[in-house]
């Protein structure tokens, strides 16, 4: 089993295909089994997003994989999930998804020091192809600086 310390996943998709404006630590609320999963690092974060109902904020499309040694009371994969925030931080972001062009996404999801998971959530921009073909050559650049300082100072 993993250390609970390095459980750690990303959505790696994210960052490629948004530009994060800023980002917020949410809690989840979670079934016993899920948390268990997330221990065990069985999760996947790609393409998930999150959505406003009812004043309240949930995300959608995280998949937390069926416990292995759950029963029936396994839980559902792909539910949505509520995420915890302030309310403060809640009005703010639910005033920015007013905006055109604006989501909000999933980027990583972690364990804290208490053992609670937390998600972190980037309001998010959309790029374009140019864009993402750039954010790729800038990427690849910077991989070589730090290739050539790691063989300079070796």
């Amino acid at each position: 089993m993993a250390d609970y310390k390095n459980i750690n996943i990303r959505n790696k998709r994210a960052t490629f295909d948004y530009e994060i404006l800023e980002e917020y630590t949410a809690g989840v609320v979670l079934y016993g089994t899920e948390i268990k999963s997330i221990r065990m690092s069985k999760v996947s974060m790609v393409d998930s997003y999150c959505y406003f109902s009812e004043g309240e904020l949930w995300i959608r499309g995280v998949n937390i994989a069926e416990y292995s040694w759950g029963t029936c009371n396994n839980h559902v994969p792909k539910r949505d999930r509520k995420l915890l925030l302030t309310a403060k931080e809640l009005a703010k972001l639910s005033r920015a998804m007013q905006d055109k062009g604006l989501t909000i996404v999933g980027l990583r999801l972690f364990l804290n020091e208490r053992g609670l998971a937390k998600i972190v959530i980037g309001l998010a921009r959309g790029r374009k192809s140019y864009d993402k073909r750039e954010y790729l050559k800038a990427n690849d650049a910077r991989r070589e600086i730090d290739q050539a300082l790691k063989r300079y100072k070796s």
